[in-house]
């Protein structure tokens, strides 16, 4: 009887660079592909990422020639049984550091070990695993400079030379007992268009990057009217492609825009540390102190963050902003960084408001990378962007699309007005156009309303 296994797919739908695909090959004769549709992580998930998993699924199954077996249910529950059913004596996945993933694992391991089978972990869906780079003195890191030089100093392995026939693959037909296979889901209706999943798409992209962008990038990268950035966030969301993959191919771009791009991977490995040290800072404040902040409450907070989400605010780069991610279910990083403070410090509502929001909508929504992304501009999280730093969004509009482009992409009501006199319109002789709506907050008045509501904050520090 030939050694068995499973290969437990997760946040890595792809063939290349799978070090999971080596440790199955060197303890098994064959193994099954499983991907599980779990209903904690699919019922969460906005209609959008959705459809990107169901095509990463998709492509992910002809890669291996039909043989992917796709179940749904609980993980606990359905990984032992399908490994009971194949006779597998390992299943191997790539580990995760994520608040869910991790005790998900734990329950999954604890079935299989009580089955005598066994969980086994090769890399991760990082360069770095979260909690591996430490201080002098053992400490996690809490600020980014130290985190990417200790993060660069300890490096990570070259990419992990695989394909679809790095494994011999039992073809699920041929498997009885256990759950119950299922078809991938059909895509649901999003209005957002979608970039092309899955692992050839994503090395397209890549390599498009590669050979024009990226020695642009340091300039140019938070020019929301050019397209300077990468788009490969949702690929390394659903690992189409490993942060080895790009890392390896940065190394021999000798570049200071190359760096840059090397800083924004460091900064994706610290927010996913920094959430494996501190679970809770997913849906509470890092810096406790922000817990005395005052937040904006009853109807008139309703109302101004329906007009936030819905991008009539009537400031323009933050509604182009809006926009952008309903049209693409993506957007801009100079832009969630303007839209974020927006919300925070003119609108003074909670950024666990617009971190779920955003959540529903990404295509490329990352847990740690999201909330810690909006902990950063709320000022409540680790290295964070001082709280009296307050986003004036005429500024970056003038500063960051100097022409307007973006704006009168996404704001139609505005595509009359020619020049950086897009970000004013209420300025315009014949004041703000049909169908557009004025300016709901004073910017002047609430940045001073912010900064007054911090001094809550700076009490409770004492």
């Amino acid at each position: 009887m030939p050694e068995r296994s499973v290969v437990w797919f997760r946040r890595d739908l792809r063939v290349g660079d799978q070090p999971t695909f080596l440790a199955a090959a060197d303890s098994s004769d064959e193994a099954l592909a499983l991907f599980v549709l779990d209903p904690a992580l699919m019922g969460p998930s906005g209609g959008a990422r959705l459809n990107f998993l169901y095509g990463c699924l998709r492509e992910l199954d002809a890669a291996l020639g039909g043989k992917l077996l796709v179940v749904e249910g609980a993980p606990a529950d359905v990984v032992p049984r399908v490994a009971e059913a194949v006779g597998a004596g390992s299943v191997h996945v790539a580990a995760d550091f994520g608040p869910y993933g991790h005790r998900r694992d734990e329950a999954v391991e604890k079935a299989l070990t009580d089955a005598g089978r066994e969980l086994v972990r090769t890399g991760s869906p990082y360069a770095v695993a979260p909690g591996r780079v430490r201080k002098s003195d053992g400490e996690p890191f809490r600020v980014f400079t130290p985190f990417r030089r200790a993060w660069t100093d300890h490096g990570w392995r070259a990419p992990a030379d695989t394909s679809a026939s790095t494994v011999s693959w039992l073809d699920p037909a041929d498997t009885k007992g256990g759950p119950r296979a299922t078809r991938i889901p059909d895509d649901v209706a999003v209005e957002a268009e979608l970039p092309e999943p899955g692992e050839q798409a994503a090395l397209r992209t890549w390599a498009d990057f590669l050979d024009d962008a990226v020695d642009h990038y340091g300039d140019d990268r938070n020019r929301p009217d050019r397209p300077a950035t990468s788009r490969m966030s949702v690929y390394l969301k659903y690992g189409c492609i490993h942060p080895r993959t790009v890392l390896a191919d940065l190394a021999r771009k000798r570049s200071a825009s190359a760096d840059t791009y090397r800083s924004e991977i460091a900064w994706r490995e610290f927010y996913a540390d920094i959430l494996f040290q501190r679970p809770d800072s997913a849906r509470k404040n890092y810096d406790g102190a922000f817990d005395a902040l005052p937040l904006a409450s009853g109807k008139k907070a309703a109302a101004d963050f329906a007009a936030w989400k819905e991008g009539r605010t009537g400031f323009p780069i933050v509604d182009a902003g809006m926009r952008q991610l309903r049209a693409e279910a993506w957007m801009h990083n100079r832009l969630r960084m303007v839209v974020a403070s927006f919300l925070v410090k003119d609108l003074h509502l909670p950024w666990w408001w617009g971190a779920r929001h955003f959540m529903q909508l990404l295509v490329d929504g990352d847990l740690a990378s999201n909330q810690h992304g909006w902990q950063w501009t709320a000022g409540s999280g680790t290295d964070a962007s001082p709280y009296f730093r307050v986003f004036n969004p005429i500024t970056q509009g003038e500063k960051f699309d100097p022409n307007g482009d973006y704006v009168r992409k996404y704001v139609p009501e505005l595509r009359g007005i020619e020049g950086k006199a897009v970000h004013q319109p209420w300025a315009l002789p014949d004041g703000v156009p049909e169908g557009y709506p004025e300016p709901i907050v004073d910017h002047k008045a609430e940045r001073q309303e912010a900064l007054a509501r911090y001094e809550k904050v700076k009490q409770a520090r004492g």
